[in-house]
């Protein structure tokens, strides 16, 4: 098997929970803005793919190099060994972004790019003609950063927040790659109660049963490297029948959640029943202010509603005093609350344990973590 330097991206604020997941693989790392860098062959490609829960993608990092000038870039991309990566046939679109650089023109990068590796490609093959690009495709990404260029090929396809069980969803929907982030964070465990009383189609609580049996993220899809020729289909049994093996399928899970919206309790049943887990997570349709419990050191996640449209806000702002007030009646539930008001600590009654900046698409939210005591 051949070694490949390795990124998993990652939404701003999440790359340490990604390196951490990276760690627990089993796996060196190194962090940069929103990528966390490690090393694998073929094997790893796959089994990353399939565990990661927080992080958006896996790429392999084909080349780096200054690329002040077209002709930098040209000849860069060109020195790169794609024969290593590409067949003959291989389909190969080239996407491009470029910050701070003198290069950018992100079409001309892109069409530069495309040109060189073609050149590269035809020498290497013995090709006069155009290549067909007819077989497994290849999605190929130059980042230029400050005058240094990046050459990643994407393993994963599809962003690895889609898992495969989500059917519908609502207006606003959390990603589950954050979702699965805001359970992590809370360090919830199997063994204690959990509820979402927001939520929506319910990929938090989803996530929650995900992580608490033990299953991979991407047990319920398929990959863009599983096409190309020189990853085996066996590489990628072994690894599903691991996955297979390690899921604990008969840990009971007590998980809860809820939604003002019936239609959107419809849509988390549907999405649980997609996922498998009917008979372990339960959707109501209820406010807020009605939950109760006679179980104790359970954990509450909710992403609530942010009151961005004109007129919600002054319902927003009663709805978390008046879960604040609630929550008093519960000392030993944690609380943790993902939210862009700012007031939110003053509303809901007292100060947060800790808070943790996040990004929730492009919104800037903290997740305001109330711990409770122990019973």
């Amino acid at each position: 098997m051949t070694k490949y330097q390795l990124v998993a991206t990652a939404a701003m604020g999440l790359e340490s929970i990604v390196a951490d997941e990276l760690k627990a693989l089993g796996y060196h790392t190194r962090t940069d803005n929103g990528k966390v860098y490690f090393e694998g062959d073929e094997r790893d490609i796959a089994k990353t793919n399939l565990w990661l829960r927080v992080a958006d993608r896996v790429k392999i990092v084909a080349g780096s190099f200054p690329a002040k000038t077209f002709e930098q870039l040209f000849e860069g991309v060109k020195a790169i060994e794609w024969e290593k990566y590409l067949p003959v046939d291989a389909e190969f679109p080239v996407t491009g972004k470029s910050v701070k650089s003198k290069l950018f023109s992100v079409p001309d990068c892109q069409a530069i790019t495309k040109k060189a590796i073609v050149e590269r490609l035809k020498g290497h093959y013995m090709r006069l003609g155009f290549l067909e690009e007819t077989g497994a495709k290849f999605k190929i990404e130059v980042s230029i950063l400050k005058d240094i260029a990046t050459l990643t090929i994407d393993t994963s396809g599809a962003g690895l927040h889609k898992r495969g069980y989500r059917l519908d969803q609502g207006e606003a929907p959390l990603k589950e790659t954050l979702a699965a982030a805001l359970v992590y964070i809370s360090k919830w465990n199997p063994n204690r109660p959990f509820a979402d009383p927001f939520c929506g189609s319910g990929t938090i609580a989803l996530e929650a049963a995900m992580i608490g049996q033990n299953m991979a993220p991407g047990y319920n899809r398929d990959f863009i490297s599983e096409e190309w020729p020189w990853i085996k289909s066996s590489i990628w049994n072994d690894v599903r029948m691991e996955v297979e093996d390690v899921a604990n399928y008969d840990q009971p899970l007590q998980i809860f959640g809820s939604d003002i919206d019936h239609r959107m309790v419809e849509i988390a049943q549907s999405n649980a029943r997609e996922a498998g887990f009917a008979d372990l997570v339960s959707f109501k349709q209820m406010q807020v202010t009605d939950f109760t419990t006679i179980l104790s050191d359970g954990v509450m996640i909710g992403n609530p509603p942010y009151g961005e449209r004109i007129g919600e806000k002054e319902t927003i702002e009663k709805m978390v005093q008046e879960m604040g007030k609630m929550m008093n009646k519960y000392p030993t539930w944690s609380v943790y609350m993902l939210s862009s008001m700012e007031n939110f600590e003053e509303l809901y009654g007292k100060r947060a344990t800790k808070k943790r900046k996040l990004f929730n698409g492009f919104i800037k939210t903290d997740y305001y973590q109330f711990w409770g005591k122990k019973s």
